[in-house]
């Protein structure tokens, strides 16, 4: 495509595809999945997860991207032409918009608990009363719609905004400020008392409690912790220019999201353990276990609010890829303005917002297949149409792409090495489709009903 909007600089890329990475999947996920599969030894199996399953894939988004330099959709219309590969476009666009549906959401408590720190309504209660508080408001019908309002009109903004004057120079802000507080609060959690324990549930791996459901667990969590599978990564590569080293770029991002990852356990685990509370607590450890946390410790104010001004950012630079990989696809496949396509994304979210928050509360009774339309929205997602779109990716590019166009567009032709090339290769072609296949089988529960 000509004319196409680019990132401005080396580190604007990087800090915008690391924004993208990292989000909610990083500082909510992962703790809570880390903590209920055994600690460290889970930590183990999700860096190698990382490194051997997430890398490969994350380069083999960005050459799709880069090298169509179109959206999501119309980079596999534009490689594979008139042929049905073009599904796995529509699966990231899809998926990326109904994840945001109920994202916003979530993205939108993270905006309440924070007024409730800034405020002081969060000190002198006890382990009950936040279960209660948390039942209360994410149940209710004006306040959890108002505030996920408001979080979608934030990113609105500064997707509206354009590739750099938005979104990269939001990430230049929000992405160095989100490893400052990180690093704020993971000094104040080591300072605790018996945070060794913590450290030591973090970092001392017990490998009996490597299981087959804790490998297959830490491979969907390295999946969904890079955002792969859901268009972020093709839509963000596309705004590449032609020098950037795709290898250098996807190590970089891998990397620095992995250390979030880190870094929100140090945060979480040492006070956990300081204030002995159960590691196991599970989705409920950000929006009920910490802030309890947080009441018992000096200036506990303080820290719920640092910690949940962490949370906000973690969610915006997630919302703003997921909404841009819509916007991009209307923008180019519809040929309107970025205004009205960002316009017509936005309204869509706060529809399926709106009743994802309402089916939580007075619409709970309406379920589909025994779910809520907020659980729906997250199990069709995460289980089915991520790792789906994931398995086509490495197959599309394994078997359909030629060995010589990959091969030059991932050494910017010739010009920098790829020493493992044809491993790479051989992986994307028969090992990461197989791998991404059990964790979707697992995921929908095949594995364990078959054993």
């Amino acid at each position: 495509m000509t004319n196409r909007a680019t990132f401005g600089s080396k580190l604007g890329v990087i800090l915008a595809t690391v924004g993208s990475a990292v989000g909610l999947g990083n500082i909510w996920r992962f703790p809570y999945m880390l903590g209920e599969n055994g600690g460290a030894a889970f930590l183990l199996v999700y860096i190698l997860c990382i490194l051997l399953l997430g890398l490969p894939v994350m380069i083999t988004e960005f050459f799709i991207g880069r090298y169509s330099q179109r959206n999501a959709a119309g980079a596999f219309k534009a490689l594979a032409p008139g042929s049905k590969w073009s599904i796995i476009g529509y699966n990231g666009v899809l998926a990326a918009f109904m994840i945001l549906g109920f994202y916003s959401v979530v993205a939108g408590w993270t905006l309440e608990y924070f007024v409730q720190a800034v405020t002081g309504s969060l000190g002198g209660k006890s382990a009950a009363e936040f279960t209660a508080d948390f039942e209360r408001f994410s149940s209710g019908v004006f306040r959890p719609i108002a505030w996920t309002v408001v979080f979608v009109a934030l990113t609105h903004t500064i997707v509206i905004s354009g590739v750099k004057n938005g979104i990269e120079r939001a990430s230049k802000i929000m992405m160095p400020l989100l490893f400052l507080i990180l690093a704020i609060l993971c000094v104040r959690s080591l300072t605790l008392p018996d945070a060794g324990k913590g450290i030591a549930f973090l970092f001392n791996p017990d490998f009996g409690k490597i299981t087959s459901s804790a490998i297959l667990s830490a491979m969907g969590q390295a999946f969904f912790s890079l955002s792969i599978g859901m268009g972020c990564l093709i839509t963000y590569s596309s705004y590449f220019y032609k020098e950037t080293n795709l290898q250098r770029i996807a190590l970089q991002v891998t990397l620095l999201d992995t250390l979030v990852a880190l870094l929100a356990g140090v945060m979480i685990f040492p006070a956990v353990f300081s204030f002995q509370i159960e590691p196991t607590a599970g989705v409920e450890l950000v929006f009920i276990t910490l802030p309890n946390v947080f009441g018992q410790m000096p200036f506990g104010a303080v820290w719920s609010f640092i910690f949940f001004v962490l949370l906000a950012l973690a969610a915006l630079t997630s919302t703003i890829s997921l909404h841009e990989v819509a916007t991009a696809y209307v923008l180019e496949e519809h040929k309107i303005s970025r205004a009205k396509a960002a316009t017509y994304v936005s309204l869509g979210v706060l529809v399926l917002g709106v009743v994802s928050s309402l089916s939580l509360g007075i619409w709970k009774e309406y379920t589909l297949f025994g779910l809520s339309f907020f659980n729906l929205l997250d199990y069709v997602t995460a289980k089915i149409m991520l790792p789906f779109g994931g398995m086509l990716i490495c197959l599309f590019v394994g078997r359909r792409i030629d060995r010589k166009i990959l091969k030059a567009e991932l050494t910017n032709n010739g010009t920098i090495p790829f020493y493992f090339f044809h491993t790479y290769a051989f992986f994307m072609k028969y090992i990461a489709p197989v791998a991404i296949g059990f964790i979707f089988l697992n995921e929908l529960g095949i594995i364990k009903w078959m054993v």
